[in-house]
């Protein structure tokens, strides 16, 4: 089945049609340019820089991997988007679980988070679940269904830990 997709980009998919064929160069300009948003999702995710930084790595380890099933069906940046997704919570699901961090870790790393917002600096105070759950639905777009098969949990877990997560950052906010 088709899409009807607006027309890709010619740049870009030169960029990844070179990639593609083992042109480390085009990849590296395609690592460059989606990176920043790549390791954004993933600290989001995981609240933590380390983490985030390893997985993002192993996203684009990933990337090259699967790069040559790549046919443009999709846009680039949602085929990426998802293969992000997937790695970072199967990542995730891999990590000893984390305890959330202590206002004094949280403010350290908010430094090496400046440039995010306010409630991307918060983030990492939630528990990790709670966590997960808010970014995936309140900043991915994800319906609570859609989370709740991500995570593998309920969809009803999922409207909890989300509401959990919003009191939390409230009283974080006061």
């Amino acid at each position: 089945m088709t899409q009807n997709l607006p027309p890709f980009p010619a740049e870009q998919e030169r960029e990844i049609r070179l990639a593609q064929k083992g042109d480390r160069d085009a990849f590296a300009r395609i690592y460059r340019h989606h990176s920043p948003r790549v390791y954004a999702l993933c600290l989001r995710l995981s609240g933590r820089v380390a983490c985030a930084e390893e997985a993002t790595q192993e996203v684009f380890i990933r990337l090259w991997q699967k790069l040559p099933q790549f046919r443009f069906e999709a846009q680039f940046t949602t085929w990426l988007h998802r293969l992000t997704l997937n790695h970072a919570l199967n990542y995730l699901k891999s990590q000893p679980q984390l305890a959330p961090l202590s206002e004094e870790e949280a403010q350290r790393q908010g430094e090496a988070m400046e440039e995010l917002q306010l409630v991307d600096r918060l983030l990492p105070r939630l528990p990790e679940r709670a966590r997960q759950v808010f970014v995936l639905h309140a900043i991915e777009g994800y319906h609570h269904h859609e989370v709740a098969q991500l995570l593998e949990i309920q969809p009803g877990t999922s409207k909890a830990q989300y509401h959990r997560a919003r009191q939390l950052l409230q009283e974080m906010l006061i």
